[in-house]
């Protein structure tokens, strides 16, 4: 029994001495995980307005129907609200909430509790009730909002082309502004920029054919009022864009459903 206690000691000494590790060595890892599209795109746009002196602001999912649509000039009879196809949620007697349509909510929020001079991005998930190859009941927008005494059409104007030439980092952008109809901003536009395919691969900035890429206007001044903010004094633009758009643009993305189908070997 010494002996075979003697051997089986000496078998347990060799084994620790072969198979040691050094526990200070870094972990050999064979994979790396990777940011999402949608969440690098929100990064990015963050990061360029930021470079142009924007502050984020964020607020709830759920909404008051106040928020969400009277306070922007959209009452209970007005036919803007037959273009969002919205998610009610239960609420109290006097008013609905509501799953957030837009990102507009935190442009009120912000009015309310805050005093001229504003200059806000407002990034976070929306909700409307559609599904298809370019549509999803939830997404994903970026707004803009600046109120002050003296921004005009030139001022957004400059803004949108600044972030747009960053953002797809491109000098020479080629866009156009086209009159169009919001009832919070007045007068309104919607800002395309030209693109070609090349090899079947979308260049934005050049070319002869056009892409929607944002909504945007002169905040109308009846929104200034609902939010207690003095419309004589006052004046500001306001801008809107969806981030899934605008990766599927710059990434290359064909289906907007494959943000959220979990391949994790697609990401």
């Amino acid at each position: 029994k010494k002996q075979k206690s003697i051997l089986e000691n000496e078998l347990i000494n060799q084994r620790i001495k072969n198979e040691k590790i050094d526990v200070t060595l870094p972990p050999t890892l064979s994979q790396q995980g990777k940011i999402h599209p949608i969440s690098q795109t929100i990064f990015n746009v963050i990061e360029i307005f930021g470079n142009l002196n924007f502050a984020v602001e964020t607020g709830p999912d759920i909404e008051t129907d106040f928020n969400n649509f009277s306070a922007l000039n959209i009452p209970s009879h007005h036919p803007a609200r037959e273009m969002q196809d919205t998610f009610y949620i239960e609420g109290d007697e006097k008013e609905k909430n509501v799953l957030r349509t837009h990102t507009s909510p935190v442009q009120v929020r912000t009015m309310l509790k805050t005093k001229p001079p504003i200059n806000i991005i407002v990034p976070g998930r929306t909700y409307r009730s559609d599904s298809d190859i370019t549509h999803t009941p939830m997404f994903h927008q970026v707004e803009g909002l600046v109120v002050d005494q003296k921004s005009t059409m030139v001022d957004l104007k400059s803004t949108l082309v600044k972030f747009l030439k960053e953002f797809f980092e491109v000098d020479n952008l080629k866009y156009r502004f086209r009159p169009s109809y919001f009832p919070f901003t007045e007068p309104s536009a919607e800002m395309d920029v030209a693109y070609t395919k090349k090899n079947n691969v979308i260049i934005i900035g050049e070319g002869d054919q056009w892409l929607e890429i944002l909504g945007c206007g002169m905040v109308n001044p009846k929104v200034l009022e609902n939010c207690n903010i003095d419309s004589s004094s006052y004046q500001g633009f306001a801008f809107g864009m969806g981030i899934e758009r605008l990766s599927m643009l710059k990434y290359g993305i064909p289906d907007l459903r494959s943000f959220f189908d979990l391949n994790y070997k697609w990401l």
